[in-house]
């Protein structure tokens, strides 16, 4: 998971934790992207708007690697070019800012099922 909002981590982290999913954070696309390479996991949740690089460059990089990680996307924007984008760039799904939790955990699973 990648949010550079510190209680968005400890939340979500909790609830997948308690749903049985083994849980990395990470505060930046590029902490993450470091981590990537030791250990890929099989579902990224990627927040789209962070400092330095945004979940949509983080999507770009890893697409440029060739690795197909299933990407569930959380956003707080309303911008309908947000959707567009996460699309065309091969994103599983993008979740609005607040959703519940049955949808994220619902979201996560159809991820992680969707792996090769």
């Amino acid at each position: 998971m990648v949010d550079d909002e510190a209680p968005v981590r400890t939340a979500l982290g909790r609830l997948l934790r308690s749903a049985h999913y083994d849980v990395a954070s990470f505060a930046s696309g590029e902490e993450f992207l470091a981590a990537f390479e030791q250990e890929p996991p099989h579902c990224v949740i990627l927040d789209i708007h962070m400092p330095g690089l945004s979940g949509l460059d983080v999507q770009l990089q890893l697409r440029a690697r060739h690795n197909p990680v299933p990407i569930v996307f959380i956003s707080a924007s309303d911008d309908i070019s947000v959707g567009v984008a996460v699309v065309q760039g091969g994103g599983q799904l993008l979740l609005r800012k607040p959703f519940s939790s049955s949808d994220l955990l619902e979201a996560v699973d159809a991820a992680v099922h969707s792996t090769p």
